[in-house]
């Protein structure tokens, strides 16, 4: 991809703006548990961490599920994830000097999350963050969840930005996958899978552990 000057960071939220996957790994595992089924957590992630809820039901309960069903289940998984990762609700480390940086440096901002508006509320609310953002996509804004572009593709729309300008931060292949379905370049952070996780995808331009191990100067160049 061509070395643009970025205009635009995107965030994904959940495993990106805060360290939560293990949370909604071990909430989904809690709820498909009480219905009879075994559920592998590492292999759970890698296949549904950036996909809508409603997604993740019908894949595994059937797709025969109406709507309003669906919409109980999700409430009730989700219900148990905030309990769970409550008392452990903050940003990843060097998330706050990123976005002050970025913002600084007249870089416009935005989350784009696969989550529904209660755990948006939840996060970005819960921590006073949407004030920092000029677009919040989630779940209820698009279609399909990621690997779908959809909701980057909005992001950008939203912010008035081309795609190609907009750097994405993320930290599942279906969400690296999402950024380069949608011409975006990506970095990626590794706070749930390791950086081997993503070797296959051209469109990664830094891998870290942290946003505070992250050079603002080299992704904005």
């Amino acid at each position: 991809m061509a070395n643009v000057k970025a205009r635009a960071f995107i965030f994904d939220m959940d495993g990106t703006i805060v360290d939560n996957m293990a949370y909604h790994t071990r909430s989904w595992i809690t709820f498909f548990e009480q219905r009879g089924m075994a559920i592998d957590a590492e292999e759970f992630f890698r296949t549904t961490a950036g996909r809508q809820g409603k997604e993740i039901i019908r894949a595994h309960l059937g797709q025969h599920l109406e709507d309003d069903a669906v919409k109980t289940l999700n409430l009730e998984k989700e219900g148990v994830y905030r309990e769970l990762y409550g008392p452990h609700r903050k940003t990843v480390g060097g998330f706050d000097e990123l976005i002050a940086a970025a913002q600084a440096a007249g870089i416009k901002l935005a989350v784009a999350t696969s989550a529904p508006v209660g755990n948006i509320e939840f996060t970005l609310d819960g921590l006073d963050l949407r004030r920092h953002f000029d677009a919040v996509v989630g779940a209820a804004d698009v279609a399909r969840g990621k690997p779908h572009p959809d909701g980057f593709l909005l992001a950008a729309e939203r912010l008035g930005v081309a795609p190609a300008d907009c750097i994405v931060f993320e930290d599942a292949p279906l969400g690296v996958e999402a950024a380069r379905n949608a011409g975006m370049r990506c970095v990626v952070l590794t706070t749930t899978l390791p950086a081997a996780a993503f070797a296959d995808f051209e469109n990664v331009i830094a891998i870290a552990a942290d946003f505070a191990s992250l050079d603002i100067d080299a992704l904005l160049n």
